[in-house]
């Protein structure tokens, strides 16, 4: 009994000395009390007291009513409030306990009670949203973009960016026959040298008879996309650099033969030449003219033009085939500046946009945006945002604006209309708006349109007024046309990190689902303001503000440490600014949605998504204060120095002692929406906790993630990205999952479907991991097709 008694005096202790300091920050008083009642029945076990039952009874019938009345029928948050007292109560239940007597009885009963009521709350799920969404066509012969329906031309799969492929040979009743028909392993690796973002998030390409995909330290591969077997290999010889931020291809683009034509002499492009030591050679081939052209961006910032045939350079474009990047550049840190999503090809343009580090210094490159001529590489137009009125091509001698807004994350173009839509980030330092000028201002965390000729913009719908949270626009726009009560107008969706998801007038920007705007927090460091309001769309996947009883842990105890946290941490909702004290921010700058973005079906008017809710934290550090004075730039969390400025800024995901979400799950939803009235018909929880506990248990929590959807003809979606290592199918309509596949590494990539030559329906999706998310590691190429047999793999 002695040992016993320890153990609830030592956990009675903890609870009382972190309940003081709780009630102290105005937080919950039942730890100081649960910990009082600790010490107390502790203290009654030594001496053998009967009554150490009946207070202990108290305890836990008191805390179960207190975690119904905070948390609801809930398993997981019912489950860490009461999980380690019903274990504690087991050794005074045990036959022999000299302390068994008739309060054992009441005892007994509180816990058996408090048990069922927990474990019967396992099957409720009170945070499923059921409904279904529109099973028959709205629009009846929908725009999917100039992509035929058997090939994948553009990252999403067409420049429309649906993520939709009319093929309906898999449907909700078929696809539980889908099989591994092949798979294919790269052979590139993340190594010990790497950044710790090192990942695997390329959407292949499929054209003719050939895929085409690239890997995170940009080697261009061709697959036969019946087999799997490699037809070529490109290494672009990248080297190491420890100062970007990301190490990783989202995908290539693509130009058909005979498109985009040029009288323009090859080379007449007035771009300076920039210093860089040589990569070394590249590929074994020649380069040669090239009638189509594969575009590979590259992690040091060049642009490479390669044969599809081949994979050789193409000799008509750039230099040799290579575009440097890094011309005119204000600023050419190494590492600062390069793109990680494929650029967009359209009339005749190859039009390149990049990713800006954050919080890394105040003076860096700009985040312009250049098109070129897709068959020589000549500068056409370039729009800076830092001075967006200036679209003709760039003298030699002058230089774009410093650090302006970048957009990092994939475009979408309408031909017909002339515009091509880019979504916005931020200019550095992110959570620093002090450096800002009014046209960045007007630019920044919005999408805009630019005109493919001049590059003038158009229109830009903002979604953040002065962006203090890192919420960069982060996903491809789709466009697909909405039935209204006006008629069909081409709209564009837009998912957003803070949660909502606009519906614009494609062709005008303005709403067509409306936007409002609501009161924001106020506050922040001297010189920098907060902006009054800030929009909300009527399509919204954003949470409710956090509580204090929304904290989390494996336990009491360090649940009571996360409520400590979020006490002492300003929290005043969405759009709390960043703080000397520290600022929760939720939703985090993971997002609710990401690069993977949404997909969208024109004809059943509809989206599917994968909402996520992570908090993280921000805090800024005056420049004087010793941890600013030893920041090393730490890639996106940690501390990152701002070099340059007052403050160095700190960025971690809100977690307990033990590394887990301090917000209670579930973290990871499957969602659907319609685009017409932006009412979400159905909700549930996504993904399993297999792959993030020691033990394997395969239990839906609902598990953060990142990647995207595709939806296809049969009204099948397909979806990987959470940190266990599944591929998954769900019903449209419904969100029903259907199917699951056991995948060798993480698969935190977008899939794609298309028809091989024998006409049959594959799906393939990458597998290679993402290194800060944790996900398993590896090189994986996997197709799969209804009966399919594995062949053709290499290893």
């Amino acid at each position: 009994m002695l040992a016993l008694s320890v153990i609830f005096l030592l956990i009675g202790l903890f609870l009382l000395g972190g309940g003081i300091w709780l009630a102290v920050l105005g937080g919950s008083l039942y730890y100081l009390l649960a910990g009082a009642a600790l010490i107390a029945t502790g203290v009654l076990i030594r001496t053998r007291r009967a009554a150490a039952q009946l207070l202990y009874a108290l305890l836990l019938l008191s805390t179960a009513l207190w975690a119904l009345w905070e948390s609801g029928y809930d398993w997981w948050p019912l489950a860490t409030r009461l999980g380690l007292l019903l274990l504690l109560a087991i050794p005074l239940l045990l036959p022999g306990n000299t302390l068994r007597r008739k309060p054992a009885l009441a005892l007994f009963a509180v816990w058996a009670v408090t048990g069922v009521i927990l474990l019967s709350s396992l099957a409720y799920d009170a945070h499923r949203i059921e409904g279904q969404l529109n099973t028959e066509s709205i629009v009846s012969d929908p725009d999917l973009g100039d992509t035929p329906a058997n090939n994948w031309t553009s990252y999403g799969r067409s420049n429309h960016g649906q993520r939709y492929s009319p093929i309906d040979q898999i449907t909700p009743d078929n696809v539980g026959e889908l099989e591994l028909a092949w798979q294919y392993q790269t052979g590139d690796l993340k190594g010990p040298q790497d950044i710790g973002e090192t990942t695997y998030e390329a959407t292949p390409l499929k054209i003719a008879d050939s895929l085409y995909l690239c890997t995170p330290h940009n080697w261009l591969v061709a697959l036969h996309a019946d087999t799997g077997e490699e037809l070529w290999v490109y290494n672009a010889q990248v080297p190491l650099d420890s100062q970007r931020q990301h190490q990783t291809c989202r995908g290539v683009s693509y130009l058909a033969p005979g498109a985009g034509t040029s009288d323009a002499p090859v080379g007449s492009s007035s771009l300076r030449t920039v210093s860089r030591e040589p990569a070394g050679p590249a590929h074994e081939l020649a380069s040669k003219t090239c009638d189509a052209q594969l575009f590979l961006p590259t992690s040091d910032a060049r642009l490479l033009a390669l044969d599809p045939a081949t994979g050789a350079r193409c000799s008509n474009f750039a230099d040799d085939g290579e575009l440097d990047l890094m011309h005119n550049m204000p600023y050419t840190q190494s590492g600062f500046y390069y793109s990680t999503s494929p650029p967009i090809v359209i009339a005749g343009l190859v039009i390149v946009a990049g990713s800006v580090n954050d919080n890394y210094a105040i003076n860096a490159p700009s985040g312009v945006i250049r098109a070129y001529d897709a068959r020589s590489g000549e500068l056409r137009w370039n729009w800076d945002s830092g001075n967006p009125e200036d679209t003709a091509p760039i003298a030699e001698g002058d230089t774009y604006a410093t650090s302006s807004p970048n957009s990092w994350a994939i475009a979408s173009a309408d031909e017909d209309l002339g515009l091509v839509y880019f979504p916005m980030g931020n200019r550095t330092p992110d959570q620093i708006g002090v450096y800002r000028s009014p046209a960045e201002e007007k630019y920044a965390s919005s999408v805009v349109a630019l005109n493919l000729e001049t590059g003038q913009a158009e229109w830009v719908q903002q979604f953040v007024h002065h962006d203090l949270w890192d919420m960069d626009t982060p996903a491809q726009p789709s466009l697909v046309d909405i039935e209204t009560e006006q008629g069909l107008q081409p709209g564009l969706v837009v998912p957003t990190k803070q949660g909502d998801v606009y519906v614009l007038n494609r062709a005008t920007g303005e709403p067509i689902l409306p936007i409002g705007e609501e009161p924001a927090p106020q506050g922040t460091i001297e010189g920098d303001y907060a902006a009054p309001t800030q929009p909300v769309s009527a399509l919204s996947f954003a949470p409710s503000p956090m509580r204090s009883a929304d904290m989390w842990g494996a336990s009491l105890l360090d649940q009571m440490v996360c409520r400590i946290r979020f006490q002492s941490l300003r929290y005043e909702g969405r759009y709390t600014p960043p703080s000397v004290q520290g600022t929760l921010v939720y939703p985090g700058n993971f997002g609710v949605f990401n690069w993977g973005g949404i997909a969208v079906d024109p004809e059943r008017q509809v989206m599917f998504g994968m909402p996520l809710y992570l908090a993280f934290t921000a805090r800024l550090i005056p420049r004087d204060d010793s941890d600013a004075a030893k920041a090393s730039n730490s890639g996106e969390q940690g501390i990152n120095s701002n070099a340059g400025a007052d403050y160095a800024v700190e960025m971690q995901p809100f977690l307990s002692p033990l590394g887990i979400p301090c917000q209670q799950p579930p973290w990871g939803y499957v969602a659907g929406a319609d685009l017409r009235t932006g009412k979400v018909h159905w909700q549930h929880k996504n993904g399993t906790v297999q792959d993030m506990t020691p033990l394997p248990l395969k239990l839906k929590l609902g598990v953060p993630g990142i990647g995207g959807p595709i939806i296809t003809g049969g009204g099948v979606a397909f979806l990987a990205a959470t940190v266990d290592d599944y591929f998954r199918a769900y019903r449209v309509t419904d969100g029903e999952q259907l199917w699951e596949q056991r995948i060798p590494a993480g698969g935190q990539a977008t899939p794609m479907t298309y028809l091989n030559s024998r006409g049959e329906q594959m799906v393939v999706l990458v597998a290679g991991g993402h290194g800060s998310v944790g996900t398993t590691i590896g090189d994986y190429v996997l197709a799969y097709k209804l009966g399919g047999e594995a062949d053709g793999a290499k290893e």
